[in-house]
């Protein structure tokens, strides 16, 4: 059973989300503010966190902000507010993916599996023991690692779901679309905005690593691996 930490300041939301989510047999737990949802991480340590943007004390991104110092358990943020800023902020810092109130209990459920489905908290569809090298970057899937010369790289399940295609894709340009269509396969409105975001991040976490040319621009197309040492 998989252990979700629900956080909004909206006593409904809270109520209407939990029941969806139990109701899909998942365990849950909650919190009404951003420093209540930090105690209660470290406690429940979930595999998924349904966090609002606007919360009292910390506000969502600050939230997120400080669970990725030492996690990278997924992150499916919720506002208000349907802000492309928003959007690209949130996802920048973090995110995994983001759905606008108000939702269907529905949708929430079925993103909150899709990204499940991406990570070590639930099954990896076809990988089987598959393990993905380039350079010096090693991907195993069945256990959500990633190291690039023996270093771990702490991605998100987004990015970790790019990084796949990728090196499913040595060879090729990937065009926005494809990565979309690998890292969101039940979401079609994922703006190229939102991929470079990603991107962006993925390039940030290889540079601390002194790989400046992990991921190549090719203007006018798309991306491709770099070199990966």
């Amino acid at each position: 059973m998989k252990k979700i930490l629900i956080v909004d300041d909206d006593p409904h939301i809270l109520e209407v989300t939990k029941f969806a989510l139990e109701k899909a047999e998942m365990d849950t737990a909650s919190a009404s503010d951003g420093a209540m949802a930090l105690d209660v991480f470290e406690s429940y340590k979930p595999d998924l966190i349904v966090l609002d943007i606007s919360l009292p004390e910390l506000d969502g991104l600050e939230v997120c902000k400080e669970i990725r110092k030492a996690s990278d358990v997924p992150v499916l943020f919720l506002s208000s507010r349907d802000d492309e800023i928003d959007r690209i902020i949130g996802l920048e810092i973090g995110g995994d993916d983001y759905v606008t109130k108000p939702f269907s209990p529905r949708e929430l459920v079925a993103r909150v599996n899709v990204i499940l489905r991406r990570t070590k908290a639930g099954p990896i569809v076809d990988e089987d023991d598959v393990v993905y090298s380039h350079g010096g970057l090693v991907l195993e899937p069945t256990r959500h690692l990633a190291t690039l010369n023996g270093h771990e790289l702490l991605f998100t399940a987004t990015e970790y779901a790019i990084m796949v295609c990728f090196l499913r894709n040595k060879q090729r340009v990937l065009d926005r679309d494809m990565i979309v269509q690998h890292a969101y396969p039940n979401n079609i409105h994922v703006s190229d905005r939102t991929i470079d975001s990603h991107i962006r991040h993925i390039r940030s976490k290889f540079l601390a690593h002194n790989c400046a040319s992990s991921i190549e621009t090719v203007h006018g197309v798309g991306y491709r691996i770099g070199d990966c040492k």
